[in-house]
């Protein structure tokens, strides 16, 4: 009579690991790689983004170096 032999841990990790793997791939490049300046007006593109007002300047002062 064969002993049954059941899954351990370490197949179960790598059975995970694989179907991880697979999901990933999956993922059509349209999703990741979708282009974010398309998606704004001339006006948006031109517009200034970063202001270093009061609160990024006391961030800066309490985290500096």
């Amino acid at each position: 009579m064969e002993e049954e032999t059941k899954p351990g841990r370490r197949d179960f990790l790598k059975a995970a690991g694989l179907a991880g793997i697979g999901a990933a791939a999956a993922i059509p490049v349209t999703l990741i790689g979708e282009d974010a300046s398309a998606a704004e007006s001339a006006d948006e593109q031109v517009k200034a983004r970063y202001r270093e007002s009061d609160h990024v300047k006391r961030f800066y002062f309490l985290n500096r170096l």
